[in-house]
């Protein structure tokens, strides 16, 4: 091969290297070195008067894991629970959006990603509202003593929703379902509406062609949509915070108090990485049940 072809090739195959750079240069700066950063002080032992250093101090991580594990076992309750009832209210949702939306599509598209053009912050503080002991919400549940069950159930306290399970509950569904909403639908839309007709023309059922059609088809939807919103709902505290009471402390509550308030940062470096390591784990063993690793 000619010199100047033989460096015409060298360069070409650099292009795709060349072009990651800026996304690996991106992820290490701000995803592996901060990890690096926080392992480093899981392991370290001091005061923030006297000064923190690494004495290889592990016994952090079990001293966590006791001191916390019901804000742990809480919150991988409450962020589950709120997946599902993301699933049950976004799948039919998406799937009305998909199949039967027509020229409509476009707004219920914009309806389902309006929340975000507000804060995370504004969302939940609606709920305070929306929630309040005196709303209509309120009043109407207690009229119908349908809160009459969920006390009985222990996820209300009374004839109040505010500082509950139920109320925290209530907040990450909201937050978190545009994240179910969005994968479904584009996992939806790829579903060919000639399989339905061949399914139709087989004499299957509307419900057995949705089972054996197109639900397996969504699938990487569901998978992602599930992802989507459960891993960022077992880490977040801002419903527990604003919605909840110390009753319903989730250990993103217990990492935020232990970094800004209590200052005990190994501690709150450890709690990170335990909840980090099961949240893999429980994501490692969904996919592999799933029988899909594609997420979209």
């Amino acid at each position: 091969m000619p010199p100047e072809l033989a460096r015409a090739a060298r360069r070409r195959r650099l292009v795709p290297y060349l072009l990651l750079l800026a996304g690996v240069a991106w992820l290490l700066v701000f995803f592996v070195a901060p990890m690096v950063y926080q392992a480093s002080t899981s392991v370290q032992t001091g005061s923030l008067e006297a000064g923190f250093k690494v004495t290889w101090h592990f016994a952090t991580y079990w001293d966590a894991l006791h001191a916390y594990w019901p804000q742990f076992v809480r919150s991988l309750a409450y962020s589950a629970i709120a997946t599902v009832l993301c699933l049950a209210i976004g799948y039919p949702l998406a799937y009305t959006i998909a199949f039967r939306a027509g020229r409509w599509r476009n707004v219920v598209m914009m309806l389902v990603i309006a929340p975000f053009f507000t804060s995370f912050l504004i969302r939940t503080l609606a709920w305070e509202t929306i929630l309040a002991d005196q709303g209509p919400v309120v009043s109407f549940l207690n009229h119908v003593h349908v809160l009459d069950v969920t006390s009985w159930l222990g996820v209300t306290s009374g004839d109040r929703v505010m500082a509950t399970p139920l109320a925290v509950v209530c907040g990450l569904t909201y937050n978190f379902l545009p994240f179910m909403v969005l994968p479904l639908y584009t996992s939806l839309e790829r579903v060919d509406g000639r399989l339905h007709e061949a399914a139709g023309d087989l004499y299957a059922t509307p419900f057995t062609t949705f089972r054996k059609v197109t639900f397996p088809l969504s699938l990487p939807g569901v998978v992602a949509g599930t992802l989507l919103t459960f891993i960022p709902a077992s880490g977040d505290y801002i419903n527990a915070e604003l919605l909840g009471s110390t009753n319903q402390k989730m250990v993103g509550s217990v990492i935020q108090s232990q970094f800004l308030r209590v200052l005990d940062y190994p501690t709150a470096a450890a709690l990170s990485f335990i909840l980090m390591a099961v949240i893999l784990a429980i994501v490692t063993v969904y996919i592999r049940r799933a029988g899909t690793e594609e997420l979209v």
